[in-house]
């Protein structure tokens, strides 16, 4: 197993996906290879929160030779995958390796970086657009951001997801490749039925709310908006 819990948080420790983080946050990584770095990324935890999260189920199948007993996994056809557009797109990407056959959902949401932070270190959150598809008791609903920072964007999301969801969901996965923890204990202390999965866990936020060391901004890098 390659998912280690790291008290409020889950932390992905396999080799491929720390190599695939370690590109994208060098500076010198261009847009294209930061966008296929994502990519990368997002299809490696998927692969993961199916070995970790997801259960098999033994079935009789028939080979060219003679049948014989094998495993499918179990709730693949029940995963929904939640985009926080925009800087998540290239990640859902991955995870739709993982999960093809998943219920996607999108939900437009930002931070209003001139109104600055509150006094609890949080952001104003404006949400633009909110598309979900109907949640069930045997889903698994990954929400997908590569950047938890202050948890202010994560937990309007998650206010939106549980608030439409039909039933509560059987795993409920926040997925990030870098994570604050700052952002870490304010979602974990806001909704604490989500399970928090991260690539990384970095050291601090800075003044502006911008995680160190971090990997930039990760729309701006995919999206060459900069």
């Amino acid at each position: 197993m390659t998912i280690e819990d790291r008290d409020n948080a889950y932390l992905v420790t396999h080799a491929l996906a720390k190599d695939t983080l370690s590109r994208i946050r060098d500076v010198e990584t261009e847009q294209v290879s930061f966008r296929k770095g994502l990519v990368k990324l997002g299809r490696i935890c998927g692969y993961e929160i199916i070995d970790g999260r997801m259960e098999t189920e033994y079935v009789e199948i028939e080979t060219p030779l003679e049948p014989t007993m094998g495993e499918r996994v179990r709730g693949l056809d029940d995963v929904v995958i939640i985009n926080v557009l925009r800087a998540a797109t290239p990640f859902v990407e991955g995870l739709l390796k993982a999960f093809p056959r998943a219920r996607q959902g999108v939900i437009s949401a930002s931070r209003d970086e001139e109104a600055g932070r509150d006094e609890d270190g949080s952001f104003p959150i404006t949400v633009d657009y909110v598309k979900l598809p109907e949640i069930h008791e045997e889903d698994t609903v990954i929400v997908a951001d590569p950047m938890l920072a202050t948890g202010s964007t994560m937990c309007t999301v998650l206010d939106h997801v549980i608030e439409d969801a039909a039933a509560e969901p059987e795993n409920l996965i926040v997925l990030s490749a870098v994570s604050a923890p700052e952002g870490l204990l304010r979602v974990d202390e806001a909704v604490p039925q989500a399970d928090l999965l991260t690539v990384s866990i970095d050291d601090h936020l800075d003044d502006d709310g911008f995680i160190v060391p971090g990997l930039g901004d990760a729309g701006d890098r995919a999206f060459r908006t900069t």
